[in-house]
């Protein structure tokens, strides 16, 4: 295998198959990234056998060949060669790469591609096809709220459906740690079957919300029972699903929240992120004293530390005060993009919704904290 390739390129096409590798290296071989040279075009894969990653890159093939190189250290030496070279990459017999760069040189220990595990691309299911900026918004404003509580494997990923609503087809991503919830759905067009669920993980969906970022055009998306795959440009992102039931999370969102609050989203996020000083590990409630247009912000720690705030809003309901965690609270206003946004309240007991006038799509949903 011989191969010239520009820096900038490779270390790109490295820096997405990165954060699949396997950090455990409960397998040796899963420590590796399988390269294989052929035809003037370049194919690297990885995996941990739960995600696996395959991107073709064009580049300048003197001799074809493949091998699987240290992830982690090839990745490291082509983060420190200056971004305008040229590499050159040779394994005559794939057991020893040699990497050539200006004046450097590397000879570097390999594996063979017969030792590497087979990635299944294919994957017979329902086929979709999504706006990469659309798909991306929809991860990106759902994924915080993500479980990381391993217990409760199935709200370790986002879950992910289509369904016909009024003769149209919507694709909804929820997330939820069973403290807060995030909805947020988007009408898709074409003629699509319906999917009645499945959960794609955390991790799938961080690698690919890093994807995504780069990348504007149509995304294809296969799904199964098992397994999600997506097609992006030169890409093929393989993952597979969360054995579980993700719960009913249309029973969590409330339909009878009549208290209005209408406040300015930058002037809560600073007073709630100055009150928070006070808030610790151990008592992080912020109290909400909802009166007629004020809203009073409060905390005191278990040092008998204090904070308290005041702020003019626009209200309509009854008296209520209400306990909230501070971090969730500015977790949900900071994914708001309206400067006015809205939460509904019912009492001090059941979840509040909050929202913004540009897009309904997209909904928040927070249970209150004993005060």
């Amino acid at each position: 295998m011989k191969f010239k390739i520009s820096r900038s390129i490779f270390f790109k096409t490295l820096s997405h198959l990165q954060g699949i590798v396997d950090k455990k290296n409960s397998l040796p071989i899963l420590a590796n990234i399988l390269i294989e040279a052929k035809d003037n075009s370049l194919i690297l894969s990885s995996t941990d056998m739960d995600i696996s990653i395959i991107e073709k890159i064009n580049c300048s093939v003197k001799e074809n060949g493949a091998t699987t190189i240290n992830s982690q250290i090839l990745y490291d030496i082509v983060r420190k060669i200056d971004e305008d070279n040229e590499i050159e990459i040779i394994s005559n017999d794939g057991k020893l790469l040699t990497l050539r760069s200006n004046g450097s040189r590397f000879s570097l220990a390999c594996l063979p591609k017969e030792d590497y595990p087979i990635i299944e691309q294919d994957n017979s299911g329902v086929d979709i096809i999504l706006n990469s900026k659309i798909l991306f918004k929809l991860i990106d404003k759902t994924k915080f709220a993500i479980s990381n509580e391993e217990t409760r494997y199935f709200l370790n990923g986002l879950y992910f459906n289509i369904t016909n609503e009024a003769n149209k087809k919507i694709v909804t991503l929820v997330g939820t740690d069973g403290h807060r919830l995030a909805k947020f759905s988007h009408e898709i067009e074409g003629e699509i079957d319906q999917v009645s669920g499945v959960i794609i993980p955390k991790k799938t969906i961080y690698e690919l919300s890093k994807l995504l970022s780069e990348i504007d055009g149509d995304v294809k998306i296969s799904i199964s029972s098992n397994k999600i795959v997506f097609k992006i440009e030169d890409i093929i992102f393989i993952s597979k699903l969360i054995d579980g039931s993700f719960p009913d999370y249309k029973r969590v969102i409330p339909t009878d929240n009549t208290n209005i609050l209408k406040i300015n989203r930058y002037k809560l996020l600073s007073a709630v992120d100055r009150v928070s000083t006070i808030a610790n590990e151990k008592s992080p409630v912020i109290k909400f004293k909802l009166l007629e247009n004020i809203l009073n912000l409060n905390t005191i720690n278990n040092e008998s530390s204090s904070a308290s705030e005041d702020l003019t809003i626009s209200y309509k309901g009854e008296e209520i005060e209400i306990g909230f965690n501070s971090k969730y609270i500015m977790d949900i206003v900071n994914n708001l993009d309206d400067t006015e946004i809205s939460i509904n309240l019912k009492n001090n007991t059941s979840p509040v919704i909050a929202q913004e006038k540009s897009n309904n799509n997209l909904v928040y949903v927070l249970m209150p904290m004993r005060v």
